[in-house]
């Protein structure tokens, strides 16, 4: 098939929802570890992971046989029975985040949903008839009517007004902004957060153990739930757990999704005792989430981090590609920022650069711009240093390129 006839075949079976950015279409057929390859057998170097899903990479071995096997017995019975596999990551889940409980849903969204319903729940507890829930500019927690209405950015929201009320935005990383709108009583009963801005440009707190550390204090303070989205940070990529075990608070709720299963679909909304009692059964519920087959490659994913020490490599890799990108281009005029933790890096630009990805594809590289300014990388765990070192002259080459032909 031509790649005119992949555009017709899309075009007419699809709906318009995903942007495309590069010139012609490519038919990625099969990877292995951080390497693509499409159906011609043009090899690409990942280094968004699917936007952080495949933790693991590309058909890992260990985790390929433990689904197989699963899907071999059973892959779906409803909620209604005991799903041992579930039990035995939600166990696993437990141990690893210090809370003390976990419901399973089947993405970041989803997951995003139930807190927002615990944090309604909670509010009506304090005997708040119309709860808030405190947001953040720039945040981002997914597409339905509910988290998107939690968004942060203007151009995922337009066109789907009227939006789900109940949320009051303050400026990211602005303890100031968030005291002002607790001395004012705002009917307030929870604080959701991205710990790291995933979507917003991988915007990190200048002081992020002081920074959550105060959230946590105004939680308390005004006996408000915090609510920590880790959707994308969490699940090892950050160099801990979760991106917040970087700091000595733990949340009340926390969501996670993406990297949980490496690929195949998950979410999970981890809780503590206090936020866990304000359920009941019937209150909320998932078809599919907690599956046999899911809650196996999520259980593998884990088993699979902690055997082949991921986590510290997320923080040897990560610290690698941040030193040797600020020598290559750190000093540019047009690069204004270099951020990371662990592999979770942004560089953002001085001007707009969504077009370094199409410029990045034809060199076999797969990379994500977000915020319209920063690249975004995001490779899976299991990189090795020679994949580290490619991945870096790749992009150092392309940005310098690029900046020469247009920064000014």
């Amino acid at each position: 098939m031509t790649n005119t006839e992949l555009w017709n075949r899309r075009k007419a079976a699809l709906g318009p929802t995903y942007s495309h950015f590069y010139d012609e279409p490519i038919n990625i057929v099969k990877g292995e570890g951080v390497w693509l390859f499409d159906k011609h057998g043009n090899k690409y170097l990942d280094g968004l992971s699917g936007v952080a899903v495949n933790t693991l990479g590309h058909n890992h071995h260990a985790l390929v046989k433990a689904i197989s096997k699963q899907a071999s017995k059973l892959i779906h019975i409803s909620n209604y029975y005991h799903i041992e596999e579930q039990s035995m990551l939600a166990d696993a889940l437990v141990g690893i985040s210090k809370l003390s409980s976990v419901f399973f849903c089947n993405s970041g969204c989803e997951a995003n949903e139930a807190a927002i319903k615990l944090a309604r729940l909670h509010g009506h507890k304090l005997g708040i008839d119309t709860p808030n829930i405190i947001v953040m500019e720039g945040g981002f927690h997914g597409r339905t009517m509910g988290t998107l209405s939690a968004s942060g950015g203007r151009k995922y929201q337009a066109g789907f007004e009227p939006l789900m009320p109940g949320f009051i935005r303050v400026p990211y990383d602005d303890i100031a902004a968030l005291k002002k709108i607790a001395d004012q009583k705002n009917k307030i009963s929870a604080i959701l957060i991205e710990p790291i801005q995933g979507e917003g440009g991988i915007n990190i707190p200048d002081n992020f153990s002081a920074y959550l550390s105060s959230l946590r204090n105004i939680c308390d303070e005004n006996d408000w739930l915090l609510m920590l989205d880790e959707v994308q940070c969490g699940i090892g990529r950050t160099g801990k757990w979760f991106a917040h075990q970087h700091s000595e608070i733990k949340p009340d709720v926390m969501t996670l999704a993406k990297g949980l299963a490496s690929g195949v679909p998950i979410g999970a909304c981890v809780t503590n005792d206090k936020a866990s009692s304000l359920m009941a059964p019937g209150k909320h519920g998932s078809t599919f989430g907690g599956n046999p087959l899911a809650c196996v490659a999520g259980l593998t994913t884990l088993e699979i981090i902690e055997k082949e020490c991921l986590i510290n490599n997320a923080n040897v890799q990560g610290d690698l590609i941040y030193k040797e990108l600020t020598l290559r281009i750190g000093e540019h005029p047009g690069v204004k920022s270099i951020r990371h933790m662990g592999l979770m890096i942004g560089v953002e630009l001085a001007m707009p650069c969504v077009d370094l990805i199409n410029i990045a594809l034809d060199d076999k590289l797969l990379i994500n711009v977000t915020a319209d300014n920063v690249v975004r990388l995001l490779p899976p765990l299991v990189i090795k240093k020679e994949e580290v070192m490619l991945l870096v002259e790749k992009l150092s080459d392309l940005i310098l390129n690029f900046l020469e032909k247009n920064y000014k």
